[in-house]
Formats: C-alpha cells, sequence, structure tokens
C-alpha cells in the first residue's frame, strides 16, 4: 500500500515538475522567437497566428477534446495517465506568459533560443514519460489513429507532428523553420537522455584462464554481481566461462585493475548499457555474505 502511493506521489510530481519546465520552454523560447514546433502547442501557435486567440485558452481546448477523444476510444486507464497534463500544462503556460519580462529572456537571439527552449523541451517531455505518463496533445490522436488504423503509433506521430509543422511554416521564415528542426532534434536528443537518465550501467565480458579468482574478486572486493557462462574458445576449442559484470561506471576502473591484477592477458569487452533492472538495481541488493548465509 506504502509502495502505491510513493508512486503516485512520484508520477503526480514527475508530471507536474515536467509540464512546468515545458511550459517555461515554450513562454521564454518558443513564442517570443516565432520557432515552430510539434505537437498542441504548434497547432495553438497556427490558429493563434491567423486568429489572434490566447494560446494558452487554444491549447486548453485543444487538450480537452483530444482529452476526450483519448477516454472514449483507448479507454479509463489512459485517461487517468494524461488527465493532469492535459489540463495543467495549459495554465502553467499561462501563468508562464504572465511573468514580467519572460519574453525577452533571449531578446534578438534565435539560435541561443533555439539550444535552451530544445533541451528544456526535451527535459519537460522526459520528466513526464519518465513516470509512465503522457503529456496528451497531439500524442493522444496517434494513439487513437494507431488503434483504428493497426499502423505503428511511430509513423502517425511523425505525420502529425510534421503537418503542424507545414501548417506553420506557411508563415515562417527561413530562419525559424531551421531553428525549429534544431530545436525539435535537440528536444528528442535530450528527451532520450532524460529518460535513461540514473539507468545506464556498464557491461563487462572476461575471457580467462583464471575466471575463477576474477570472479571471487569482483564479488567480494568490488561487491558486484556476477554471472558465469559457457564459452569455448575459438583457436582452442577449450571449454571454459566467461564473467558477465554489470556495474556503476565509477567501477569501472577498480574493477579493470582487479582483472588485469589477477590476469594481465585477459580479454575485456566494456558495453555501456541503455538500461538495468532487477537485483541489485532496481531491487534491494544481497551482498555476497549474506547469499552464502542463505544457501547455507
Amino acid at each position: 500500500m506504502k509502495k502505491s502511493w510513493e508512486k503516485i506521489i512520484k508520477t503526480i510530481l514527475g508530471v507536474l515538475v515536467g509540464n512546468l519546465v515545458l511550459s517555461f520552454a515554450v513562454a521564454a523560447f518558443i513564442v517570443p522567437n516565432g520557432i515552430i514546433m510539434g505537437g498542441a502547442t504548434g497547432i495553438g501557435l497556427t490558429i493563434s497566428h491567423y486568429f489572434q486567440v490566447n494560446l494558452s485558452m487554444i491549447i486548453l481546448a485543444i487538450n480537452a477534446v483530444l482529452f476526450v477523444l483519448g477516454a472514449v476510444f483507448l479507454g479509463k486507464k489512459f485517461a487517468l495517465t494524461t488527465i493532469i497534463s492535459s489540463f495543467i500544462y495549459p495554465i502553467f503556460l499561462s501563468m508562464a506568459q504572465s511573468i514580467p519580462g519572460i519574453d525577452k529572456v533571449t531578446e534578438n537571439n534565435a539560435m541561443l533560443a533555439a539550444l535552451y527552449g530544445g533541451v528544456l523541451l526535451g527535459i519537460g517531455i522526459g520528466l513526464v514519460v519518465r513516470v509512465g505518463a503522457s503529456t496528451g496533445g497531439t500524442d493522444i490522436l496517434a494513439l487513437v489513429l494507431h488503434k483504428w488504423f493497426h499502423v505503428p503509433v511511430a509513423v502517425f506521430l511523425y505525420i502529425v507532428d510534421f503537418s503542424v509543422l507545414g501548417f506553420q511554416m506557411l508563415f515562417s521564415d527561413s530562419e525559424q523553420i531551421l531553428y525549429g528542426i534544431l530545436n525539435l532534434f535537440l528536444s528528442t536528443v535530450v528527451l532520450n537522455r532524460v529518460m535513461l537518465l540514473g539507468k545506464s550501467q556498464i557491461q563487462l565480458f572476461v575471457i580467462s584462464d583464471k575466471y575463477r579468482e576474477i570472479r571471487q574478486k569482483v564479488l567480494t572486493d568490488i561487491d558486484a554481481g556476477v554471472t558465469m557462462v559457457d564459452i569455448e574458445t575459438g583457436y582452442g576449442e577449450q571449454k571454459q566461462q566467461g564473467v558477465l559484470c554489470v556495474i556503476h561506471s565509477r567501477k569501472l576502473y577498480s574493477v579493470k585493475e582487479a582483472i588485469q591484477e589477477i590476469d594481465p592477458k585477459a580479454f575485456i569487452t566494456i558495453t555501456q548499457i541503455n538500461e538495468v533492472r532487477g537485483r541489485g538495481f532496481t531491487m534491494e541488493k544481497l551482498r555476497y555474505d549474506e547469499l552464502n548465509l542463505t544457501k547455507n
């Protein structure tokens, strides 16, 4: 029960902070410099350009319509994960736009606006997606179309976003379009980094005749988990075991030194992996001495 409440609080905080960062980025960098962008904000920018209507109110109306569409066709569970973003983002955007001087943060410097806007957009969306929620908006439309036509969601996301960008290109100059593309690229890169923040680890695979000593050293001195893999050497066709180990990056130096100390000729491959889950990472770790007691 406690974990359930902790998860709910974590999700709500992630959505609130993510939308706060997102709204600040749009108010401070995107809107003042006329940089094009996708999503419901992009639709709002297009409508507000032609009809001179308040941007946050347009986005609120768009999100409300898309939210109802998602609730009807995607179910209550989806609605619960998007309701906060759908309605809190326009409110945060309105509050951000009311901050005195916010539209002059990068005055006459669209390049700086594109850079900072892209980074903050990626952080904001990443924080929301990281806790398993959705930013709502045109993501809902893509998911509904996917349910109807059974085409991958990513395809519809690209179609929707590029359509929104295309409408903005009709009234934007070449620089605004190029800055918009840069902004989109940066936000995508940062989004991927934020989603994997704190989850990426280093994987080592060691091939050595002294695999028993290496296994023991890593388990006891380095206090890292080890998996033994049955292998056969290619040239000598000798059967032995390889040592597979996943560690935090800060332990990489000490692990390499320990292995080289035991066997300077050890063959080591080092790979960065995007996410690790399970005992020792997302679950409580068992120490080597505790594991031995459990066995006995």
